[in-house]
């Protein structure tokens, strides 16, 4: 079992998890309330503005993103192998409890009757009523974990996006990122922009465009699009950008938190990414100490990698 197999594995669930944290800090915000609420940027958890929304997470805290990253990895964990239907039971006993920032489209999902029973068919409805508009981060916010799987990650990212996000938008967005993290992770070549290209565009063309624009684009603030934050396309942009240009896990994470709009997400995702890149070591202490739940988080990790890395090592 190589350590620094071991050290990517976990420096990308910490990476999304500090993401998520530090990125909660400037969710929602246009330039115009980056500028008022941190003139200066942010860079700790205890930085983080106080204001209604904020103040419902303890500071260092982890939002919805991780919390059903969470979901899928205890599942597996439980199975020693993947249950899309067991997930699909986590992600219902999550939304049961108290599910603070859950997104509208995930809400809409899980609080279906049948939901437990029928995931693909209730989420495909859902997808449907929304008149094939709906693609939110909310499947790329999670996928994360999937490109840890030994194998078969194509097809577990698909399926496990499409529990709650059945838009080829979504599938192509959760297949590029968890193949990336598998990559990274495991030690093999990752895709290049060629290769994301030809993967993404068989479920979405115009995504093409994303993926072309944060290779070639120098600032992460040029791929923020105020009016439609939230939307996979973006995101998945953003943690490519990160991937591309990023020469160190803090640098990454600081840009893309200081960029607002759907932060906690972007950075989840894009420091998941970094994490994998540059392994957990590479993490800054204070970030990793400051998370309120990283025993939890420790204890799913040790888990995790004995079910994953174990059973890649058979």
């Amino acid at each position: 079992m190589k350590q620094d197999t071991i050290d990517r594995f976990k420096g990308c669930l910490y990476g999304q998890a500090i993401g998520d944290a530090l990125g909660l800090g400037t969710e929602g915000m246009t330039d115009e309330d980056m500028a008022w609420k941190y003139p200066n940027g942010i860079r700790h958890y205890s930085q983080i503005f106080q204001d209604r929304h904020r103040k419902r997470w303890e500071i260092g805290d982890w939002t919805d993103d991780t919390d059903m990253m969470l979901c899928i990895a205890n599942a597996v964990i439980e199975d020693k192998g993947v249950d899309f239907y067991n997930i699909a039971r986590h992600f219902k006993e999550w939304a049961n409890g108290e599910p603070m920032g859950i997104g509208e489209n995930t809400y809409k999902v899980l609080m279906m009757g049948d939901y437990v029973e029928r995931p693909f068919e209730v989420s495909h409805k859902v997808w449907e009523m929304s008149r094939y508009q709906s693609a939110a981060n909310g499947g790329l916010m999670r996928t994360s974990v999937v490109g840890l799987f030994p194998k078969e990650v194509k097809t577990c990212a698909e399926n496990i996006c499409r529990l709650t996000h059945y838009d080829p938008r979504c599938v192509a967005s959760c297949v590029v990122v968890s193949e990336l993290i598998h990559a990274l992770v495991y030690g093999l070549e990752p895709a290049t922009m060629p290769m994301m290209l030809n993967m993404a565009q068989s479920y979405d063309a115009e995504i093409c465009n994303y993926i072309e624009r944060s290779w070639s684009e120098q600032n992460v603030l040029n791929l923020m699009d105020d009016d439609h934050m939230g939307y996979t396309r973006v995101t998945l942009s953003v943690t490519l950008w990160a991937y591309w240009h990023a020469n160190s896990f803090e640098e990454g994470l600081l840009a893309v938190v200081n960029a607002g709009g759907d932060a906690d997400t972007n950075a989840a995702v894009a420091c998941a990414v970094l994490g994998a890149k540059f392994g957990c070591q590479s993490i800054p202490q204070e970030y990793i100490e400051g998370l309120v739940y990283r025993d939890q988080l420790e204890t799913t990790v040790q888990k995790l990698s004995e079910v994953c890395i174990g059973h890649n090592h058979d």
